[in-house]
Order: C-alpha cells, then sequence, then structure tokens
C-alpha cells in the first residue's frame, strides 16, 4: 500500500479521533456553532490548523520522507523542509489549532481542557518517545536538525 493510502487512513483515524470524536464525545448534544465574538476567530484556527496538517502528513511524510505520520510506519528519511523546517513538530500544532479552533467556534471550556491534554499528551510522547526513536535512527542528521530548529516555537530572526 502507498505512503499516500497510509497516510490518508492515518490522518481520519488520529487526527480524525482528537478533532472530531472527541469534540463529538464533549459537548453537550444540541450544541451549535456560534460565530459571534471568539466564534470567528476559531473559524481561522480550525482553516490553519487544516491548512497546516496537509502539506505536514502529505508532502512531508508521505512523499517526502516515504512514510507516514504514524510512528509504527515513520518516514524512511528524515523530513527537515516545508513546516518541519519551521519547527519541528507542526502537524501537533495542526491538530492543536483545530481543536481550539473547536473550543472558540462552540464555546466550550471542555474543549480548551481537551486541547490542553492534548498538548500534554503529546509533548510527553515527543520527550520520551519519538525524539530518542529519532536520534536513533537519524543519529547525527537529527541531532543537527534539533539545533537548528526548535521544537515547538519558531524562532524569528530580526531584519537586522
Amino acid at each position: 500500500m502507498s505512503p499516500i493510502i497510509r497516510t490518508v487512513i492515518f490522518t481520519i483515524l488520529v487526527p480524525g479521533f482528537w478533532t472530531l470524536a472527541m469534540p463529538y464525545w464533549l459537548l453537550p448534544r444540541g450544541v451549535r456553532p456560534d460565530l459571534r465574538g471568539v466564534g470567528a476567530a476559531g473559524c481561522l484556527f480550525i482553516a490553519a490548523g487544516i491548512a497546516l496538517c496537509f502539506p505536514c502528513a502529505f508532502w512531508g511524510f508521505a512523499l517526502r520522507g516515504k512514510g507516514t505520520p504514524l510512528p509504527l510506519d515513520p518516514p524512511k528519511s528524515l523530513v527537515v523542509e516545508g513546516p518541519y523546517g519551521v519547527v519541528r513538530n507542526p502537524m501537533y500544532w495542526s491538530v492543536a489549532s483545530v481543536l481550539l479552533g473547536e473550543a472558540a467556534v462552540f464555546h466550550s471550556f471542555a474543549l480548551v481542557v481537551l486541547a490542553a491534554a492534548f498538548f500534554v499528551g503529546t509533548n510527553l510522547f515527543v520527550l520520551l518517545y519519538e525524539e530518542p526513536a529519532l536520534r536513533r535512527k537519524f543519529g547525527a542528521e537529527y541531532k543537527e536538525y534539533c539545533q537548528r530548529v526548535p521544537r515547538w516555537v519558531p524562532r524569528f530572526k530580526s531584519a537586522a
């Protein structure tokens, strides 16, 4: 099965679980989106998260890396271009952005808590499993990448 098909399956199951299934279970039945106030900004967060997800998963992992975002089927080569040249974990940022956008659109504190839990869990996963596995697999190439590209928050260079 091609990396693109495997990535489609992963994207439906994993980000889909966090951004569709979990909010569905947490939101009260019958709640409707409210685009007034922060709800309008929430739409922008959702759109940005979706827009970031596709180049990360499909261009980055499937096409460039010849693998998927799933740790059991990782890329064969280290992906350092595109969004991965800005931060090391843009795929997680995309999911968190959608979750925060949903929290704003539905004016839901439960979804804010879900986004926070997602970030804490993701950070622990990255620190305890993902980064050590990448260090073992890619060695000096990954070490150099870590020195050049921040884990979560982009570095902005001054124009001076």
